[in-house]
């Protein structure tokens, strides 16, 4: 067990804190050593809340504590993974706890490709896996375009260009820009951000996501797997032009078409106007040929049936006009027959009536007294003495008075 030393042999100077000694050794550290590359094996890979990067290098020998700042970090294409052997340049200090540690600047892949390749490599990978890379998923262009929306950078000359040849082919399409960062910082969020726009644009027929030339760093945002998958979930039909013709990006091959430029995108886009009024001429003459061929033939056809009709007609005709004579006698026959029973049925219906009339009892001797306003008289009652009346007789009426009564 150490015993406290007494306090005669207690040092003279002043103590350095734990924390002092540490700075000190950053200090010395940092001056000593400038920053340099260092190769080695990534382990313990672990990503912070912050966005931080912390991790060790190690060979064979010895390992050596690293981190990287998330400012730093971010311009990495893809994660590190455990085994991954690495370069990596920073300049050595001294942590917190008094560990020698490398802040990492730079990070490269020693693979061929580096990063970029392990990045496109794993986003491919996950796409083919979705079949978003499938030949038979791709969809036809439509022929005849009403609208197309272009996701591109409004700076750029890419617009322009489109809008040129575009114009020069089928001036009457509607183009409809979405500007869109197309490399940088954030210009992945800008991309997802106008598809998503165009894919809620009713009227649109066709999309092209469109870039200009760059490097391979300028172009990488089109190898976002995010991107790619924004490009082949869109709802209509894509074009993805994107750099030169020797570049291709995972955006190229999740769309519908791919196009070596923009300008050849514009192209693939839209039909040329004077090719379609070309073919239109050959159609319209071969219609025409075709449409005097049929009425040529039409009408050889019907003079043959005319002919044929008349003769079936006249038959018809003559067998309708005789079936119609022969109708008529036989209707002629009945209706002379029953005009003949209703006269006999008249006349002795008349004879009957006639029998019943007053003039017939007249006729027999008989009269009939009436009073002035036409009322029969029957009764001696109804005889007034000194009234007038008139007397029916057979052959018209008498006027007569009462003399006096019975």
């Amino acid at each position: 067990m150490t015993l406290p030393l007494p306090l005669d042999d207690a040092p003279r100077e002043r103590p350095a804190t734990v924390t002092e000694v540490v700075e000190a050794a950053r200090r010395v550290i940092q001056h000593a050593f400038a920053p340099q590359w260092v190769e080695g094996e990534i382990s313990n890979f672990k990503v912070w809340p912050s966005g931080h990067w912390y991790f060790s290098l190690k060979d064979p020998a010895s390992h050596l504590r690293c981190v990287m700042f998330r400012s730093d970090a971010r311009r990495v294409p893809a994660l590190p993974q455990d085994g991954l052997k690495v370069y990596a340049r920073g300049e050595l200090s001294v942590g917190k706890r008094g560990d020698l540690e490398l802040i990492v600047r730079q990070l490269l892949a020693t693979t061929e490709g580096g990063f970029y390749a392990i990045a496109l490599e794993r986003a491919r990978a996950a796409l083919e896996k979705d079949g978003l890379l499938a030949p038979e998923r791709k969809r036809p262009l439509p022929t005849f375009p009403r609208a197309i929306g272009v996701v591109t950078s409004p700076e750029g000359a890419v617009w322009h260009d489109i809008v040129a040849v575009i114009g020069r082919r089928w001036p009457a399409l509607e183009l409809v820009l979405i500007g869109a960062r197309v490399q940088g910082e954030g210009a992945a969020t800008d991309l997802m951000r106008a598809l998503a726009l165009a894919d809620r644009l009713p009227d649109l027929d066709l999309v092209i996501v469109a870039r200009g030339g760059g490097s391979k760093e300028d172009l990488w945002v089109f190898n976002d797997e995010r991107v790619a998958r924004a490009v082949a979930g869109s709802r209509v039909p894509t074009i993805a032009a994107v750099g030169h013709e020797t570049d291709v990006t995972l955006t190229d091959l999740v769309a519908d078409v791919r196009a070596a430029t923009p300008s050849a995108a514009a192209e693939k886009a839209v039909p040329d106007r004077a090719d379609v009024a070309r073919r239109l001429a050959a159609v319209g003459a071969g219609l025409g040929a075709a449409v005097s061929r049929r009425l040529e033939l039409a009408d050889e056809r019907w003079s043959h049936a005319a002919t044929r009709l008349g003769a079936a007609a006249d038959r018809r005709l003559a067998a309708t006009g005789e079936r119609l004579r022969r109708q008529a006698a036989r209707m002629g026959t009945a209706a002379d027959a029953r005009l003949a029973a209703r006269r006999a049925a008249l006349s002795r219906m008349a004879a009957s009536l006639d029998a019943l009339s007053p003039l017939k009892v007249l006729e027999r001797g008989y009269a009939v007294a009436r009073d002035a306003g036409g009322r029969v008289l029957r009764r001696v009652a109804d005889f007034a003495p000194g009234g007038a009346f008139r007397l029916r007789v057979t052959d018209g009426e008498v006027a007569a008075r009462v003399e006096r009564g019975s």
